[in-house]
């Protein structure tokens, strides 16, 4: 179906941005012949070699025809400095273009969100949605990992000799260990949402996916949505949802819609010129994000990725690998391997550190490998106390809202994260590890008391990437949606995607946003 210059066009459903949770949606709910579904997308297509081959993720930082950055407010707790949140615009969203990372999370992870309202979701629950995602015949392709690397199989045995456990699946861990991360590769690319669920759908004839299309505000008649406004190519539109409108459109732009079309703090829309519609106090609160610290070595060896890639000889030995066998460095991800592990802070077993390793060295994302052989290794607190905010400041949803996004807001998450850096120090200087390091040269060895490491968290802790919370679930007055997903108060209005996590989950929040649209979908198409 093509959407022309006419009158107002009815669907069943307007679903509103075709990210990781929005593909599926899409693609499930039009399973149905007797609907009309509508899938809006601000970006384009995701067609860019880059996002289709693994290792391509490192190219796509900095590429502004795929990505957006958001703007964070700079914050002393971050030493002022002005921090960004990319994001993917595309089909695919931040799916199409992240680290290719596939882990649920701690099952005690879900059983949380049920203990704070989300009636439902707690683990057991789950298990039957995250099946179906990672469906070897319609779902999404996880794989293990197809390339080793000598360095980063001494960084493990190290972490094991340190006590920490080896794991043979890390895709969901209750309890401390290392080992390979499992990715979201089939048999040479990228398996994203928008390959595994809606390419193959695109045929459908009552399933129409419009690309370049932003979504201005939402259609509210009294306290039910009916639509939305939208423009395309420079020309505005309305579109009619007979059933629903169903936000996916992330943590960011799904509260700044929300309060856009006058549903979210009465005095923050007030301040930026949209009449409320109803004061929804929660909508953009509870903002969760991990913030990582890194520990970067100079090898003796030039066993590092930063060396091989700058080798002709080397690359076209990766590309022939790649190309026959579906193995070695292109296949691989953002991280390879890591682990989890329990700080002094940490509740019983269950731990509060997430670590990982890889065999190369950049300064930050999307610039060139170092010079040198180096070695990364990271570590985020997994369930950090401090919350953030997304709040307009405008009706515009082309001005970016205010983010602050409340990093180190406590105590108790800046020493987590300073021992999550002795941690890795600790792993590091152990062998087999130890007979591969040079030097440090991140820290480094002038930062070595505990003031100098809180320094070093301040002025270089960056996002790994995974902000969600900002329209939680539950049934508290700050709660956005309901356990069905459902906008409280709101007819007709559902949110499904990582804005509605009542908590971070602990490890990577890809796998979680997804298994999100699954259950999401699966209620819409029951009744729920």
């Amino acid at each position: 179906m093509v959407i022309g210059s006419g009158p107002k066009l009815g669907f069943d459903y307007v679903i509103v941005g075709a990210g990781s949770a929005g593909c599926i949606v899409a693609s499930l709910l039009s399973e149905n012949q007797d609907c009309q579904v509508l899938l809006l997308e601000a970006g384009g297509w995701d067609s860019n070699f880059w996002m289709r081959l693994p290792v391509g993720y490192y190219r796509l930082f900095s590429n502004s025809e795929v990505m957006v950055q958001f703007p964070l407010q700079p914050d002393v707790a971050t030493d002022e400095r002005v921090l960004s949140w990319p994001r993917g615009r595309t089909v695919g969203g931040s799916g199409s273009v992240n680290g290719l990372v596939y882990v649920r999370g701690q099952p005690q992870d879900y059983d949380d969100w049920e203990r704070l309202g989300a009636t439902g979701w707690n683990h057991g629950s789950l298990q039957t949605h995250f099946g179906a995602l990672e469906d070897p015949e319609r779902g999404i392709a996880v794989s293990d990992l197809r390339f080793r690397n000598s360095a980063v199989d001494d960084w493990l045995n190290s972490a094991e000799a340190i006590g920490l456990p080896r794991q043979s699946n890390m895709t969901e861990v209750a309890g401390a260990g290392v080992g390979a991360y499992q990715l979201n590769v089939g048999a040479r690319w990228r398996s994203s949402s928008a390959r595994a669920f809606l390419h193959p759908a695109r045929h459908r004839k009552n399933l129409t996916v419009l690309t370049g299309a932003r979504v201005r505000k939402i259609v509210l008649e009294g306290r039910r949505a009916t639509g939305v406004h939208f423009s395309v190519r420079g020309q505005s539109r309305e579109v009619i949802a007979a059933r629903e409108v169903i936000l996916c459109a992330g943590a960011i732009e799904t509260p700044q819609l929300l309060q856009v079309s006058g549903l979210g703090p009465a005095q923050v829309l007030k301040a930026a010129g949209v009449a409320l519609v109803q004061e929804m106090p929660g909508v953009g609160r509870n903002l969760q994000d991990h913030l990582q610290v890194r520990l970067i070595s100079k090898l003796k060896r030039q066993t590092s990725l930063n060396a091989k890639v700058r080798n002709p000889v080397s690359l076209a030995r990766m590309g022939w690998d790649w190309l026959t066998k579906g193995t070695g460095p292109l296949t691989v991800g953002a991280i390879q391997v890591g682990g989890a592990a329990s700080s002094s802070r940490a509740e019983g077993s269950r731990p509060d550190l997430q670590l990982y390793a890889m065999p190369l060295s950049i300064e930050r994302a999307g610039e060139p490998l170092h010079g040198f052989s180096g070695f990364t290794a990271g570590v985020w607190q997994c369930r950090p106390q401090s919350r953030g905010e997304i709040l307009i400041h405008s009706e515009n949803v082309d001005d970016k809202p205010t983010i602050r996004p409340g990093y180190l807001g406590t105590q108790a998450d800046l020493d987590t994260l300073v021992e999550g850096l002795e941690l890795l120090r600790e792993i590091q200087s152990n062998s087999p590890f130890s007979r591969n390091v040079d030097a440090e040269y991140l820290p480094g060895a002038g930062v070595a008391s505990r003031g100098e490491m809180i320094d070093y968290i301040r002025r270089t802790a960056s996002t790994i990437y995974h902000c969600c919370g900002s329209c939680r679930m539950g049934t508290d007055d700050q709660a956005v949606v309901d356990p069905q997903l459902r906008v409280h108060g709101i007819d007709g209005l559902r949110v499904i995607d990582a804005s509605v996590m009542p908590q971070i989950v602990s490890a990577n929040t890809n796998a979680a946003t997804m298994m999100i649209a699954m259950k999401g979908a699966e209620m819409i198409r029951k009744g729920g």
